[in-house]
């Protein structure tokens, strides 16, 4: 192995432990919390939750051993079903995220009626549709034989081996690519920028109150205004940099992938199989940052999560204490006898 194929393993196992892990805890958050489970959004984040723990579990594992044996891990049948899944579970993840930017439009610009437009059966059907999408792809990909192991990217994933089929594959995968990661981009882009639009409304209005509170309030302490001053700043730029965010983290990770796989398709483009890898490493680097970004950081997931680990603390401590105080009571029986 080369050193630039150390480095690619070493960060596919750093990207599968730490996906586990925030994943693992996104599930236990919701399991714990009742809150959690009420709301609509979670069960957009538990579908989200559980297509980047199957991925997790799935294909990065088969992606490490191809960085590392540079073949096909594993038989054909096994390469298929992972290939399927990577495929299914891709679209699916990105459906996930545009679901949440329709659910955040709604409640955000439309929130006198968003209970009534965004309830548990409207979110069971918008999954419904998502997980019909998603599986559509690499159903017909399957039945064409168009999944198998591919050395540019070291997984299994979409691949065309027969050159007779290289026009339909090539049709095949532009739309693939433009009923997933383009509709979705545009959806998470339409939905984001209009809540962006209703929160800076809001913060103008805020700004005009504060401004005319500051005016009348002629006795105020300067430190007091400088602080008023100050969370008006750091309220316009909140929204910003949470939209920012969610567009950002898609289009970063994405991005690379998706226009390697078209670029690829030209027999003209000769693509560094160290830079497919990394593409591909940019992808799987989207279910690592998804717990962060759709719920951990938040203030109900960060409360649930603490709540947890203290539960867990709490308990072994006492587990602790009551094996120290029974092995104390051991000593002095024993010093009696």
């Amino acid at each position: 192995m080369s050193i630039w194929e150390v480095i690619l393993a070493f960060v596919v196992v750093v990207l599968m432990l730490v996906a586990l892990l925030a994943n693992v805890l996104v599930l236990m958050c919701f399991l714990y919390s009742a809150d959690i489970r009420k709301q609509v959004p979670g069960l957009f984040i538990l579908n989200l939750t559980f297509c980047n723990l199957l991925m997790t579990v799935s294909n990065m594992p088969l992606t490490l051993a191809g960085i590392i044996y540079k073949s096909q891990p594993g038989g054909d049948q096994i390469c298929h079903i992972v290939g399927f899944l990577e495929t299914f579970l891709t679209t699916n993840s990105m459906l996930s995220m545009a679901a949440l930017s329709i659910d955040r439009w709604i409640a955000v610009v439309f929130p006198l009626s968003y209970h009534s437009k965004m309830r548990y059966r409207d979110a069971a059907l918008i999954l419904s549709y998502t997980w019909l999408h998603s599986v559509s792809f690499p159903i017909v990909a399957a039945s064409l034989s168009w999944v198998g192991f591919h050395h540019l990217y070291a997984s299994c994933t979409l691949y065309n081996k027969r050159p007779e089929d290289r026009t339909q594959f090539v049709i095949f995968t532009g739309v693939f690519h433009s009923l997933s990661f383009l509709l979705s981009l545009i959806v998470l882009c339409f939905t984001y920028l209009k809540v962006l639009k209703v929160a800076r409304f809001h913060c103008k209005r805020i700004d005009v109150i504060t401004m005319q509170t500051l005016v009348l309030l002629v006795d105020i302490h300067p430190s007091v205004r400088e602080r008023c001053l100050e969370e008006q700043k750091r309220r316009r730029q909140r929204a910003t940099k949470k939209i920012s965010t969610f567009i950002g983290t898609f289009i970063l990770c994405f991005a690379p992938y998706v226009i390697t796989r078209l670029v690829e398709l030209s027999s003209v483009v000769h693509i560094n199989s160290h830079w497919g890898i990394i593409s591909k490493c940019l992808a799987y680097s989207k279910v690592v940052s998804d717990p962060f970004v759709y719920s951990l950081l938040r203030h109900q997931y960060r409360k649930t999560w603490k709540d947890i680990i203290n539960k867990i603390l709490k308990r072994s401590s006492i587990n602790s204490s009551a094996l120290a105080s029974e092995s104390h009571n051991r000593n002095i029986l024993q010093l009696n006898e």
